[in-house]
């Protein structure tokens, strides 16, 4: 059911439960935590326990196991996530029974309305990273924002936060146009690089929805002035926009940035020349760095001090599968990182390769048939800077296989690198092969990150 921004608020704004078909996804718990917080009954299923629905269950909320279609009776409204099928059965028996249904995306951007001051991440790469930064400086700053991050923030224990203040943020994606849904006050592009053009068809199109995004912005724009794709989307918006950059004569710039130790950086902030923080960023990368002054121009929008700036880009230390450090095997560093695009996959590898180990294994499972096929040199070029590489099945997610392209396409392009038949054979061949001393990466979106636990499991 497709809905207006007045029909949505119409109904979210009579409705008294809700039910979640999907309830255990991280993208749907920070909805939950804040329509909770809101004094909303909610009900949900889901097929996995999990962390999450533990944390469900301890705030009163009843989840079932198994979409069964007597769970949605008495709800006035059905949240679906886009991975759920049409064909499920409490969608099915909610449209017999006449219960509205809405996608997540619909609710996400009711959401964006709550708060007086929403601020709306978007950007090819970097959105979960930038979104904890912000959301960090907000916390630490007493601010107690509500948040919806792609990614877990260990400083707030979770994916998102219902939050007592008057700011939301929120981590907000492109594919199939769902940032559209959001109202957001101050709108923030990190980059614009070319991905999901299965679902834009050129990087103008993409482009253009950028700019559709970013006209939303009710107060302004923040956005890389070092990115020339991302310049031409904001060119000529009546919106004001503040820049942040390194390279260009941003509003926004870091000045010094020095590599205080192997793989990660300070830098001294200015805005509009005059000294605003000193950041030493304790998430390792040099792409950080942007994500940092995207956070420090948000805090000067927002009025809160540099100081506060510098705690925040201190504490945070990545968010949940953003070079995420596991454990050890046999000697080795096991990390996990969600990179699965060449520009993502470049940015960790160059910074692993600087990092002092004896050898980086790259663990990658490639994502999507048309992405793979599509960026097939691209991802090779990258994914050669690792030592070693190891190649599980293409991950078709929502599209299937016409047989077009395959991992082992890949891996003729890259010296030396392995193909195995899933993710037990990448862990038993890592466990077979490591050294001390060596990183692991597993790498990509998809659910590679399994291998690294199979990797650790005793």
């Amino acid at each position: 059911m497709d809905f207006t921004t007045e029909q949505a608020n119409q109904l979210l704004q009579t409705a008294k439960r809700l039910h979640f078909v999907g309830i255990g996804g991280s993208g749907m718990f920070p909805l939950v935590q804040i329509m909770h917080s809101r004094g909303y009954a909610i009900s949900g299923s889901d097929v996995n326990e999990g962390s999450i629905i533990d944390s469900l269950r301890q705030m009163g909320i009843t989840v079932y196991m198994g979409h069964n279609a007597p769970q949605v009776e008495g709800a006035d409204l059905v949240v679906y996530s886009a991975a759920i099928s049409k064909e499920n059965p409490e969608l099915v028996h909610a449209q017999e029974l006449g219960i509205p249904t809405m996608e997540r995306s619909v609710l996400l951007g009711y959401v964006s309305r709550l708060y007086p001051n929403s601020i709306c991440i978007a950007g090819t790469h970097g959105k979960t990273t930038a979104t904890s930064l912000i959301t960090s400086l907000l916390e630490l700053a007493g601010k107690d924002p509500a948040a919806v991050i792609g990614g877990k923030l260990p400083l707030i224990g979770g994916y998102g936060k219902s939050g007592s203040g008057d700011t939301v943020v929120i981590e907000s994606c492109e594919f199939a146009r769902t940032f559209l849904q959001l109202s957001p006050n101050i709108a923030v592009l990190l980059n614009v690089d070319n991905d999901h053009l299965d679902c834009y068809g050129t990087m103008e199109g993409l482009k253009a929805a950028f700019r559709e995004f970013v006209s939303l912005a009710r107060r302004a724009i923040v956005v890389n002035g070092d990115d020339p794709h991302s310049m031409d989307v904001v060119y000529g918006l009546s919106q004001p926009v503040l820049t942040f950059g390194i390279q260009q004569n941003c509003d926004v710039k870091a000045e010094n940035v020095t590599e205080y130790k192997p793989g990660f950086f300070a830098c001294d902030v200015y805005y509009l020349g005059e000294p605003f923080a000193h950041l030493e960023l304790a998430a390792p990368g040099y792409h950080n760095v942007y994500n940092a002054l995207a956070m420090a121009a948000c805090a000067i929008l927002c009025e809160v001090s540099g100081e506060d700036a510098a705690a925040a880009a201190a504490s945070f230390k990545g968010a949940g599968r953003r070079f995420e450090i596991l454990g050890e095997y046999a000697g080795a560093t096991i990390a996990d990182d969600y990179a699965h695009h060449p520009t993502e996959v470049a940015a960790t590898l160059s910074t692993a390769t600087k990092m002092g180990y004896r050898k980086v294994w790259v663990v990658h499972q490639p994502f999507t048939f048309s992405r793979t096929r599509e960026l097939l040199d691209e991802f090779a070029q990258v994914l050669a800077l690792a030592d070693e590489v190891v190649l599980t099945p293409i991950m078709g997610s929502r599209e299937v296989d016409d047989g077009s392209v395959c991992s082992q396409d890949l891996a003729d392009k890259i010296p030396g690198a392995v193909v195995v038949d899933g993710l037990q054979q990448a862990a038993d061949y890592i466990r077979a092969n490591v050294q001390p001393g060596d990183l692991v990466l597993t790498m990509g979106c998809g659910d590679v990150y399994k291998a690294a636990g199979m990797i650790l499991r005793p």
